[in-house]
């Protein structure tokens, strides 16, 4: 075989492999477990719509990309999403029967931002904190 050969075999496996690292990363890389997570804060809702709505960029500072519990009115449920006080948005992780609409619960989610135009705070991974 030729140099030149073995340069091109080489370059197009390293490339495959940084593809396919890169691509695993993205995929998969942000999945947490948040069930055995300790949680960073626990808030009622009101607090953190309201700390999030005076100052948005110090609470995505504080609370993005955190484990938190949030303490709150259910006020309405669409398949796996839970809204709280009709601010607090949460994307369960499984659906859960025993959640229902105006039961006061406290619910462990991943703040994934705040939507300022709609003054809605998001969470996924949300399950039912014991």
């Amino acid at each position: 075989m030729n140099k030149k050969f073995k340069t091109i075999t080489f370059s197009i496996v390293v490339i495959g492999i940084i593809a396919f690292t890169g691509f695993n990363y993205v995929m998969y890389g942000g999945a947490r477990n948040l069930s055995t997570e300790e949680t960073a804060f626990t808030v009622s809702s009101k607090s953190i719509a309201n700390e999030f709505a005076a100052n948005i960029e110090a609470s995505n500072k504080k609370y993005l990309e955190k484990a938190i519990a949030i303490k709150g009115t259910i006020t309405k449920i669409t398949g796996t999403e839970v809204i709280i006080d009709n601010s607090i948005v949460c994307n369960l992780k499984n659906f859960d029967a025993t959640i229902q609409k105006n039961q006061i619960v406290t619910l462990k989610g991943r703040v994934v931002g705040y939507d300022d135009l709609m003054g809605e705070l998001k969470l996924d991974q949300c399950f039912k904190a014991s």
